[in-house]
């Protein structure tokens, strides 16, 4: 590996961080938001929708117009966007007549610098000369686990500390990680996947039965990861009675701990293991960790299935990736775009289907997780669909 790249890699590394900073640092001052601006909960609630959709815009606009821009000056753009969004969301609350607007607009510029994090990095790092490519895109999404877990942690700290009054201050310090990575983006080397024209156009790559496995892949992964990622707190907080601060460190912290330990491990061993494997039991544990969750009287093993479901959906995400990538090296942007874009669309259906359920059977969480279990399912199907596939092509061979 020629010692520049180590810079590139440092970059994509900082740049999952700071998609990590932009969805998870809002959520935690929702309450905040409703007491301090008279915002009903009703409103605050569609924060995280707009952030995804905005996110799901992102994904589609950057198949068309990415590789006539360049991948760097889009790169840089994107810390640029998530800095100004998050001190935005310090400051333009207060300035707006309405504090719901201003949170609303630092929402959505943070979500475009997001999204084209989400569509970037994958690509930079795959046109890299490293060894190993399946292992390095874990290890590259691993990052977006530990930025959770250090968004979490260093916020509860902050607050605990200083108090929830001094939050601006956080989001401030928070957007000098991307205002410092802009620069490691600007001055590193940074390769194309394809030369430049050579990238396959969109309508080219929705005529590959594969490519419509891995859209399903997408969707099912972010589907599997969100709908216990962000319904992880309340559960902890309904099933054990735990307080707020608690039930976020019990909940979505050590979710993304152990999504994070899976995503390692793939990316320290991932030459030795077949990627396919790997996914069919990640698949199957996370369809156990969901019934687990729904079905256990115990709320001690519900909390494990919770947790544990992080280390099953760790390798989902950057798998389907590498799966796609391999297979199709001519896909371009418009491939890691459109599958990002699928597994936002994952994201966004995953947690809204639970929610539906729970709120359709009496607010019982229990069966709006339950229904969370068709996710890994589907993806289960798909994987055996695709092996079934490589068995005719090598056949053929």
């Amino acid at each position: 590996m020629a010692k520049n790249y180590k810079k590139t890699l440092k970059a994509c590394y900082l740049g999952f961080i700071t998609q990590a900073i932009a969805a998870n640092f809002a959520p935690l001052l929702f309450l905040k938001f409703h007491n301090d601006y008279n915002i009903p909960l009703g409103k605050i609630a569609l924060i995280s929708g707009v952030f995804f959709l905005a996110q799901l815009v992102v994904d589609v606009l950057c198949a068309q117009f990415v590789d006539r821009i360049g991948y760097r000056k889009c790169v840089v753009a994107s810390e640029v966007f998530s800095a100004t969004g998050l001190v935005g969301l310090a400051f333009l609350p207060e300035f707006l007549p309405d504090p719901f607007i201003g949170i609303m607009l630092s929402v959505i510029v943070y979500a475009l610098g997001s999204g084209l994090i989400e569509v970037l990095c994958s690509p930079i790092v795959e046109a890299c000369p490293f060894e190993h490519k399946e292992a390095t895109m874990s290890l590259l999404h691993s990052f977006y686990c530990w930025g959770s877990v250090g968004v979490i942690l260093i916020s509860t700290i902050f607050f605990a500390v200083f108090g929830t009054d001094n939050w601006k201050w956080l989001a401030c310090i928070w957007a000098l990680i991307p205002i410092y990575n802009a620069f490691n983006f600007a001055t590193c080397p940074i390769e194309h996947i394809t030369e430049d024209g050579k990238g396959m156009k969109t309508s080219s790559l929705l005529r590959i039965p594969l490519f419509w496995i891995a859209i399903i892949l997408m969707i099912c992964a972010g589907a599997s990861e969100l709908s216990m990622a962000q319904w992880a707190s309340a559960f902890a907080e309904s099933a054990l009675g735990l307080s707020k601060a608690v039930g976020d460190l019990a909940g979505p912290c050590m979710f993304a701990v152990t999504m994070g330990i899976s995503r390692v491990i793939y990316g320290k061993y991932g030459e030795k293991l077949d990627l396919t494997k790997f996914m069919l039991g990640s698949g199957g544990l996370c369809l156990i960790c969901y019934i687990a969750a729904s079905v256990s009287s115990n709320p001690i093993i519900g909390l494990i299935g919770c947790i544990m479901c992080g280390f099953s959906v760790g390798i989902m995400w950057p798998g389907a990736i590498s799966i796609c990538s391999a297979r199709i090296p001519t896909g371009g942007t418009a491939m890691f775009a459109l599958l990002a874009m699928s597994g936002d669309l994952g994201g966004m259906l995953g947690p809204s289907i639970v929610g539906a359920v729970t709120q359709s059977s009496n607010n019982n969480l229990q069966m709006g997780m339950l229904t969370g279990c068709i996710f890994p399912l589907i993806l289960i199907i798909s994987l055996f669909i695709l092996k079934g596939m490589r068995r005719k092509d090598t056949n053929k061979t």
